[in-house]
């Protein structure tokens, strides 16, 4: 006898356990009883009556990401393809709306996404697509706001996360900064080089003018030497064009010492005969007494003016 009802108890157990579900964390569960929306039941241990009320659908109240991509043209006539990610999630108090009002909420959504971008990167230059894509997803944003409200749908947050000309066009794009980049370095080029010129000028200008006052000490302290060895040789009772001459003749025969003594020197000094220091003699002290007659006829010739 007891064996008869252990069917029914099997299907009373069965019953029981249909009676009690779960709902997870961030989930809404709608409840209907004999196909009429009957409730909706939030997280955690619920009860319905069995065989009456059933789980007619579950909806995921967390933020959800829907990835769209749009092909199309800009203001300067170029293909682009654009990638939009669409953040959104159900509100929780219009949980009714977002289940029974929208069958396909994606559809929805990337209609009004391609809607927008198409109305919107049309007026917009290639390179103004990319400065301005943030621009771009808050008009994406809005309008979604606008449309999805009334479906139970929030929009968090629209992304332009990609932005991909053609093949041809990036190619382009790219010779062009290529160009860009080549004419920036050239200029620098030209600049460094020109600054080297400059600053090689400025060398050689303060290496001549060094040099030339190198040049200037050195003849003043040989003019001031000679004036010593004249000094020496008026005591002497030598007169200063004999000192002058001899001093002269002196420094010949110092200079052919001096070649002589380098081996490997190619510096042939003219004239070099013998006679010809007592020549330079002869010449220095014919061109002493010229000079001197000169100065005289100069000197007579201021007194008669002044006569």
């Amino acid at each position: 006898m007891s064996f008869v009802f252990i069917p029914f108890i099997i299907i009373g157990l069965f019953v029981l356990i249909s009676s009690f579900f779960v709902v997870k964390q961030q989930t809404a569960a709608i409840i209907e009883r004999f196909g009429k929306f009957q409730s909706i039941r939030q997280s955690g241990l619920q009860l319905k009556i069995p065989l009456v009320d059933r789980i007619a659908g579950r909806l995921s109240l967390k933020i959800q990401q829907l990835d769209v991509i749009i092909e199309t043209k800009t203001l300067d006539d170029v293909f682009v393809r654009l990638k939009v990610s669409v953040q959104y999630k159900v509100i929780s108090q219009k949980v009714y709306d977002a289940f029974y009002k929208l069958d396909y909420p994606h559809d929805q959504i990337t209609s009004y996404v391609f809607d927008v971008v198409r109305a919107e990167v049309p007026k917009m230059k290639l390179d103004d697509v990319f400065v301005k894509k943030d621009d771009i997803a808050l008009a994406v944003k809005a309008e979604l706001n606008d449309a999805m409200s009334d479906y139970g749908f929030d929009i968090i947050k629209t992304l332009v996360t990609d932005i991909d000309p053609d093949a041809q066009v990036k190619e382009a794009m790219n010779r062009i900064n290529a160009s860009e980049r080549e004419k920036i370095a050239a200029q620098f080029e030209g600049d460094a080089a020109r600054i080297l010129i400059v600053e090689k000028a400025k060398a050689e200008a303060e290496s001549k003018r060094l040099q030339g006052q190198g040049i200037a000490d050195q003849r003043r302290e040989i003019a001031r030497g000679l004036e010593e060895s004249v000094e020496v040789l008026n005591r002497v009772g030598i007169n200063s064009q004999e000192a002058s001459a001899l001093i002269v003749v002196t420094q010949h025969y110092d200079t052919l010492q001096s070649l002589g003594e380098e081996t490997n020197s190619n510096l042939i000094l003219l004239p070099n005969a013998p006679q010809a220091g007592s020549n330079m003699l002869n010449d220095m002290v014919a061109s002493f007494a010229a000079s001197n007659q000169i100065g005289e006829a100069m000197k007579e010739a201021r007194a008669k003016k002044k006569e």
